[in-house]
């Protein structure tokens, strides 16, 4: 072992050691959400001198312990919690993944899949796939980090380097991704919009940014496969394999009847996409945006049916292999496999419970808001050089991304402050909404307050019992650190040496300013 390598493990260790002192995760999310109770208290009579840049009204804290505020907090808390997003997008997108888990299809899948790749590219695919993830929203949390566990236990090497390989690239690498999503078309209003101010006849097109997002995905692969196999797997060897051996998923050798199960619940997959296909391309399709007609828009009914089309992809192939596999033989084994997926998920529950209350006092504080006006404001007025103002935005975007993590809101806050300023300065919309991009996937993955952050620490307590938020945090920490240099390095020689970031938009700056 070098003195380098180390070094770091020594210090991921200290991390490590820190971090799983911290209290149950559920338990610091209600720590938390007593500390902003007592901070909104206290700064609630303080004047800040911030302007919201959308609505123009000045920005206070709201004092959550008022008594009008903590009974409108205790009479919408049903609604809080079951409106969180994620819940609803994990609990539902698991009860079809379920029935292809129990019935034994994403088993077998997974096996022959582990027949045709490679050993020495199982971490380049496994975190290829997390990133194209992105096109189905949140898909990746709840299929692709879990099945980064299964494969890499299923090939002799560690679960939990497979479910970090997986994590840095659902969600460390979440704006590198050479498939269009509706992520593109979202940020590009919001800079659009923010350009105006300068510009009003500024148009930007929805990939403005695909070009450097197609590159980055290289990039991810790249970092996430060295990390994975060079410094995580080798950190995890003394780290032993102790969970319940019930839940582990084994993957045994490919029986004549299990690959006939496969290939009919396969087919029956194709049929549907098939069908979802044909629906898609009809004219005035009822699955396009009735305002706009696009497929990829957040309003159309397509995106919003993401995770009941997951539901049924896998649900409905899952039963078809079961019933031939004979792994389910009535309906109540389809049901039984439904309950079993929702046991592993009641600790999950209670921790999006308390997640949801602190998210929402959060944001009723308004002391997020106060924290991205009042920290683009800090940048703007130090007055850098523009390569340097990348870099402090990508920095400080990543910053504000520990406690606020909605890519939308960040950049509806700071976007109107950003992208005017370097506009004056000589540098295109699109440059600055991708560095902004960098910055808001790059710590992700280290921040307790991603909402999907408790459910990865819960895959990996399925194969290390005691595995803490530390222990989690240590692991993705030298993807953060390595994406922040190297994805930032890249943004700016991409930059400079003046390829296009995306598709041509009706207003253009000099390349490098």
């Amino acid at each position: 072992m070098s003195e380098s390598t180390g070094m770091l493990n020594r210090i991921l260790d200290k991390v490590e050691k820190v971090g799983n002192k911290l209290p149950d995760p559920a338990v610091m999310f209600f720590g938390l959400l007593l500390i902003v109770w007592a901070f909104s208290f206290m700064l609630s009579g303080i004047e800040f001198d911030a302007v919201h840049p959308l609505t123009g009204e000045n920005v206070g804290v709201n004092n959550l312990l008022s008594g009008s505020e903590m009974a409108a907090f205790l009479a919408s808390m049903v609604n809080t919690f079951m409106g969180f997003a994620p819940l609803g997008v994990v609990l539902v997108a698991m009860l079809g993944v379920g029935v292809a888990e129990r019935s034994g299809f994403i088993n077998v899948a997974i096996k022959l899949m582990l027949n045709v790749t490679p050993k020495v590219l199982l971490t380049p695919v496994l975190i290829l796939v997390a990133i194209v993830s992105h096109t189905a929203v949140d898909a990746g949390y709840v299929l692709v980090i879990p099945l980064g566990g299964v494969i890499f236990y299923a090939a002799g090497r560690h679960p939990l380097a497979g479910i970090a390989a997986a994590f840095a690239g659902v969600s460390g690498g979440f704006s590198a991704n050479f498939v269009p999503s509706a992520i593109d078309p979202l940020l590009q209003g919001f800079t659009q919009s923010a350009a105006q101010i300068l510009d009003p006849a500024i148009q930007l097109n929805p990939l403005n940014n695909y070009f450097f997002t197609s590159a980055s995905s290289i990039i991810v692969v790249l970092v996430g496969w060295y990390l994975t196999d060079k410094i995580i797997e080798p950190r995890l060897k003394n780290t032993p394999v102790d969970g319940d051996k019930d839940d582990i998923p084994v993957i045994e050798e490919v029986t004549p009847r299990d690959r006939k199960a496969f290939y009919s619940a396969v087919l029956t997959m194709v049929v549907g996409l098939a069908l979802l296909f044909f629906w898609t391309i009809q004219d005035n399709t009822p699955l396009a945006d009735p305002q706009t007609g696009e497929l990829a828009s957040f309003g159309a009914p397509l995106m919003q049916m993401i995770v009941p089309l997951i539901f049924l992809l896998f649900a409905i192939p899952g039963i078809v292999h079961g019933y031939v596999a004979g792994t389910f033989t009535n309906s109540q084994d389809v049901v039984g496999a439904m309950t079993k997926s929702m046991e592993g998920m009641a600790y999950y529950m209670v921790m999006a419970f308390f997640c949801a209350m602190f998210i929402k006092a959060f944001g009723d504080s308004n002391l997020g808001t106060l924290l991205s006006i009042k920290g683009a404001g800090f940048l703007s007025s130090l007055a850098l050089s523009g390569g340097v103002t990348m870099v402090g935005m990508i920095i400080l975007v990543a910053f504000i991304n520990l406690f606020v993590g909605s890519a939308s809101a960040k950049w509806a806050l700071i976007s109107p402050i950003f992208v005017p300023m370097l506009m004056q300065m000589g540098y295109s919309p699109d440059l600055t909404q991708a560095a902004y991009r960098v910055g808001d996937s790059i710590s992700n993955i280290i921040t307790p307050l991603l909402p999907y952050f408790p459910l990865v620490v819960l895959y990996c307590q399925r194969y290390v019992k005691n595995t803490g938020i530390g222990s989690l945090v240590a692991l993705m920490l030298p993807f953060s650190i390595s994406l922040l240099v190297i994805w930032s390095a890249f943004l700016i020689i991409y930059w400079m040496i003046g390829i296009p970031l995306g598709f041509q938009s009706n207003y253009m700056y000099p390349a490098a300013g």
